[in-house]
Order: C-alpha cells, then structure tokens, then sequence
C-alpha cells in the first residue's frame, strides 16, 4: 500500500529565490555583439557571472557567436581543470518511494516498477564488483521513503567504506537522496559523505506543482529549494544542485541553476561542489511529454554557458547521455562523469549487457565498461582521474575555492589524477588500456617543470608500479 502523507507532514516550506518574471524578462531580451564579448572576456577572467549575463549568452543564435562561447568553454575549462576527467559509478540502494513524479519509473503508482531494497550483504556485493572494477568514488541513490532515514543511509555509507577487496576500496562516498532537516545532515555528515545532491528537477514553480503531486514530500517546492542550504548550515560544506532538462524551457533551467549557484555564494561564501544537467530519458511505466526536449545541440550550448557561468563549478555528465553526445561535450566544460554506470537495483551483480527497465529509474545511454570509456579518454587527450584527494585532506567548501581560484588546485589534482591512474592502471586495466594510460602518464610527466614537486611525483609514481604501494596523494 502506498504511504498516505496529511497536509501537516507536508507543510514543511523554505525561502524562495526563483523571481519567474526576472528570469523570463531576461529572456526576452537580445544582447548585441560587443556586450557578448564583454560578458565572455569576464569569464575567462575566472569571475563568476550575474544571472543577466548569463542570460545575454543564451540570447545567442548567431552561429559564429555561439562558435566563440563554444571556444572559451574551452580554454575555460583547460585553464582551470585541466585535462581531468573525474569517474565515478551510481549505486542504487533501494526504489521504494512515496513520491509520484510523471518522469519516474520509481514512482509509487508504478505497477510495473519491481520494488526493492537491497539487504546490507547484497549492497556489499555491489561494491565488491564495483571495486574489482577499479572505481574509487561512488554515489548512493535513493528513493524518498521512511525506511531511507539518516541513520540508515549512514549506516550504507559507513559499510561502503569498511567493504574493502584486494587493492579495492571506495574512498569517496556522496548521496543523491530527499532533503532532510539540520538534524539528519548532521548524521550523513557524521558517517564521512562526501557531496550531498539535490536535483530541484525543475525551477518553474508550474511545472514543478504539474510533475510532483501535491500529496507527497517532493511536491514542496521550496522544502527541496532550501534543501541544499540546510545541507551547509549543518555542516555539509559540498553539496551539488541539477535541474532535469526536459520539464520546461532548458533556457530558464540555466537561470535557476545559476540563480542557485549565486544564492548559496551569497549566504555561505561558496557555491555548489556540482552541478548536473540530465535530460529526460524513457523510464518504465512513463509516457514522457516531448513539449521541452532538449535537442543535441542546444544539449551543448548550456553545458558551454554553465562552464562560462560558474567557471570554479564542476559540471557532471552522466550516462543518460549517449557516448557519442558525452564524447563531443566533454571538451566544453564537463568535469566529472560516471562509467561502467548500472541503475537498476542489484545491477552490477544480477543483470547482463542489456537493461532490466522494471528493476531501474530510467534509460540509460551509456552502459559501456569503465575500462572501455578510459581507453576512449585516453585517446581523446584526456586524464582520468579517480582521485578523492581534496575531501580526505580537507580542501572542501570554501577552503577548496581558496586553492582553486588562484589556479593552485592544478598542482594538487593533476599528479592526484596521475597516480590514481597508474592504481587502475596496474590494478584493473586491460593491456591496450594500460598501454596507452602509461603513454598519456608519461607525457604528462614530461610537462612538469623541473623541480621538488615533479620528483615526488615521480618518486611515488615509482612506488605504486615497483613496491605496490597504494593512496599516495599530495
């Protein structure tokens, strides 16, 4: 029987940031040539941009225009990331929800969607496969439902980190899940997560009330507003935001976003950790309205305009998009993806190459192997990188803006990104991938200048391939 909610346990409310007839005003209007030019040189100065200039690049439709958003996403993005590319894997814990959004497959008047909670041997044996694949860093996923309190999804944390295999072991743990009050962040908090992400889905107020009932926990508009708020005020410092394109006008998506990065600046100093930008995809039960599709190329039009928006932001492409739309964008300002990626409950264990819809939250577009999509980064020029470094160390919330707006998180994250390659390397990768991973490793080597930080890195770089020694981050 579906979970019952009275108007009481819904009323929970939150402060709303989100001026509709601004955002859409701004829309309306179209920026000259030289104001556009102006905003991007702003940009690339690494200054975060006002929702107005923000909304002056999406008034963009000249082709050549958009050609130079698209060239200092870029350079944006080389300058201040580098040729990192973050992996990490999704780990669904359990469907049972008591929401009943229309996009959803886990909603909870789906009678198709096979309901389930995975018991703590069963989580052991997703991270257990997810280790001898050689991931580091994981997500947990779960539905919103009484039984996924604080205290249970710290306990799921606190396992994914005592569950350990051979070389494998997960070093960073973030969680997609419901907002929770001050107490219970407290409790995540405790258990060592990383970020905290909240998806607001939809920043139009309409829309939102359209897809989220009114009688369930999600259709409080401004409860998952001032969620991630919460999240900081309790001591969660990184925290990631998204919006799932396809609901409304991707072009006002953008301002919410951004209209959210700028708010939690404003009253904590820092912004989020993350932020993601799914579209929507075919999900089991679902019929989606194609009204606001979001097409392929303005797909990579609003990955360039975030980038350019919030330059210090890491911008998370998952595997809803297909390999080839997250190969073309990665260069745009994509900072971390998943791979090797399952979301059905039990699927890094229980399922074969193809998809179980009943048993997952939607279509995915990318279920290529995590060594496959190395390889692929490796050939394209890029590092990936499993490195977990500046959380363990502390460099988080506004701390890690202090190291990354100089430019100085280069010198940590890039010998990180190259050590927790040459792990995977020896540890999980097949011959054609350690090969070219050893290539890529030592021409970036190469680059360093001579000095002390080029020797250690050197120096430990030779300890993990000679004396099998693991973890070692500057």
């Amino acid at each position: 029987m579906p979970l019952l909610l009275n108007r009481k346990q819904l009323s929970r409310g939150g402060y709303d940031f989100i001026d509709e007839a601004y955002l859409h005003g701004l829309l309306e209007r179209r920026a000259e040539p030289g104001e556009i030019r102006d905003i991007i040189a702003k940009s690339m100065a690494k200054q975060p941009l006002s929702v107005a200039e923000t909304a002056a690049l999406l008034s963009v439709e000249e082709p050549s225009l958009v050609e130079e958003i698209f060239g200092a996403a870029r350079q944006l993005k080389r300058d201040v990331y580098g040729n990192r590319i973050v992996l990490f894997a999704p780990v669904y814990v359990g469907n049972e929800c008591t929401n009943d959004c229309a996009y959803c497959a886990f909603r909870r008047s789906n009678v198709h969607e096979v309901r389930r909670t995975l018991s703590a041997e069963q989580l052991r044996e997703q991270i257990v496969a997810l280790e001898n694949k050689g991931h580091k860093r994981l997500i947990l996923v779960f539905g919103e439902h009484p039984r996924y309190d604080a205290p249970y999804m710290a306990e799921c944390i606190r396992q994914v980190y005592a569950t350990k295999t051979g070389h494998g072991e997960i070093r960073r743990a973030n969680l997609n899940a419901a907002p929770l009050d001050h107490e219970s962040y407290a409790i995540v908090k405790e258990a060592g997560i990383g970020t905290y992400q909240i998806f607001q889905e939809t920043y139009h107020h309409e829309t939102y009330r359209r897809v989220h009932p009114t009688n369930t926990f999600k259709g409080d508009f401004l409860w998952r507003l001032d969620g991630v708020a919460r999240a900081m005020e309790a001591g969660c410092d990184d925290v990631g935001i998204g919006a799932l394109f396809g609901l409304y006008d991707w072009r006002f998506e953008v301002l919410g976003l951004v209209s959210h990065a700028l708010h939690l600046q404003k009253h904590f100093n820092v912004g989020p950790h993350t932020i993601s930008f799914p579209r929507l995809r075919p999900a089991c039960g679902t019929t989606l309205d194609e009204t606001y599709f979001v097409t392929d190329e303005q797909f990579k039009r609003l990955v360039a305009i975030l980038r350019l928006s919030v330059p210090y932001t890491g911008l998370i492409c998952t595997a809803r998009e297909p390999p080839a739309v997250r190969r073309e964008i990665m260069s745009f300002g994509i900072s971390q993806i998943d791979a090797g990626s399952r979301v059905e409950i039990g699927g890094y264990t229980e399922t074969s190459d193809s998809q179980v819809m009943e048993l997952e939250q939607f279509e995915l577009g990318d279920i290529r192997p995590l060594d496959t999509v190395v390889r692929e980064l490796l050939v394209d020029g890029y590092i990936p990188s499993f490195c977990t470094a500046c959380y363990r160390s502390g460099r988080t919330g506004e701390q890690f803006m202090e190291f990354a707006i100089p430019g100085f998180i280069q010198n940590l994250c890039t010998p990180n990104a190259l050590s927790t390659l040459m792990e995977y390397l020896i540890d999980y990768a097949s011959p054609e991938t350690r090969a070219a991973g050893e290539n890529a490793i030592l021409a970036e080597v190469e680059k360093f200048p001579e000095g002390e930080r080029k020797r250690q890195l050197q120096n430990r770089l030779q300890r993990i391939v000679h004396n099998d020694e693991r973890d070692l981050y500057f």
